[in-house]
């Protein structure tokens, strides 16, 4: 069997409809859509790949990671200090960003797994190393410290893919074909050898070890792959937004940010990451949009609004969205 017939295999008619129905219509957005309505879809897949890759490690593997935005800095920080101290491109800097997230998703990771620190304990730890990342950016001269690391801006006629520099809507199909591939690459890993024995992990990690199961190694195999695949959000997010504070890109509420998705949609499974963006998003800016109309000035509105979110799919759909909706519209859903 193709490696195609192998990604398609169990998969419904229904299921390969709304994928096309939903690939057709993210690729014609950007031209009917206007500047405002594609920002927010880049925010939306923004999250959506991210939340898969976060994914990976929670809903596959089945380690709470609570402190992701490491990740996310590092790539960030390790291209866009390329670009602007050697002028080395963000495609060159992402062989470095990777290697540099991957070594540290594995450094916590043998930390955890060698002396046996799960559970709540790890997300702890997450935490509590990127809070260290925060602050030894805040004090690095290398990265402008506290004052930011500013990327060199000018007005294009052009996009220029190589620098990653141009127009929103470059960025756009850049995350769209990134979420794409993400999204093929997750069903493939699930229906792997290694996505076999994530999920028994996952479920009873004593249980998959006395199988024969070697858990330390296929954890490790799964906060790596999930932290190099952060860490390429990170570069795009730096060269989107053309500054970096460490208290903004380490900050833990980034991390919350990252991980709402997937919960909302559906933790373990491969639509729920990228319907809980499309919801959770998409809903924050609406709310936004009608706060602004009334001249109410709220803060933290997006925040209570997330809480009440995940407080509603807690109460109402503990598996979350996609499972719920998957059922109702009669489809397969063969992710967990």
């Amino acid at each position: 069997m193709t490696m195609l017939g192998r990604l398609i295999d169990g998969v419904s008619v229904r299921v390969l409809i709304l994928l096309g129905v939903l690939a057709v219509a993210l690729l014609i957005a950007p031209l009917i859509a206007g500047d405002y309505l594609l920002t927010v879809l880049i925010l939306i897949l923004y999250f959506a790949y991210i939340g898969q890759a976060w994914n990976i490690m929670m809903g596959f593997a089945g380690q709470l990671s609570l402190g992701h935005a490491l990740y996310v800095g590092l790539g960030a920080y390790t291209a866009a200090a390329l670009y602007v101290h050697f002028g080395i491109g963000p495609w060159l800097g992402l062989l470095v960003a990777v290697p540099v997230a991957a070594l540290a998703g594995a450094f916590i990771g043998f930390l955890a797994f060698r002396f046996k620190v799960g559970g709540v304990y790890f997300a702890i730890l997450t935490i509590a190393v990127c809070e260290f990342a925060r602050v030894g950016f805040d004090h690095l001269a290398w990265t402008r410290g506290s004052s930011g690391l500013f990327l060199p801006v000018s007005q294009y006629s052009g996009n220029d893919l190589w620098h990653l520099r141009g127009r929103p809507v470059m960025f756009y199909y850049i995350l769209l074909a990134a979420t794409a591939l993400a999204f093929v690459g997750c069903r493939a890993l699930l229906q792997s050898r290694i996505g076999y024995f994530w999920r028994a992990i996952r479920e009873d990690e004593e249980a998959a070890r006395s199988t024969g199961i070697d858990t330390f190694h296929y954890k490790m195999i799964a906060v790596v792959i999930s932290a190099s695949m952060t860490s390429f959000a990170g570069v795009i997010y730096a060269f989107y937004y053309n500054n970096l504070f460490p208290e903004q890109v380490f900050h833990i509420s980034r991390s919350i940010e990252i991980i709402l998705g997937p919960i909302v949609g559906g933790v373990g499974t491969l639509f729920g990451p990228i319907l809980g963006a499309f919801v959770l998003t998409g809903l924050a800016e609406i709310l936004n949009n009608v706060l602004a109309a009334l001249g109410i000035d709220l803060p933290g509105a997006k925040q209570v609004f997330y809480g009440i979110c995940l407080l509603f799919v807690i109460m109402a759909l503990p598996d979350g969205v996609w499972p719920w909706l998957a059922r109702r519209m009669g489809l397969s859903e063969r992710s967990k």
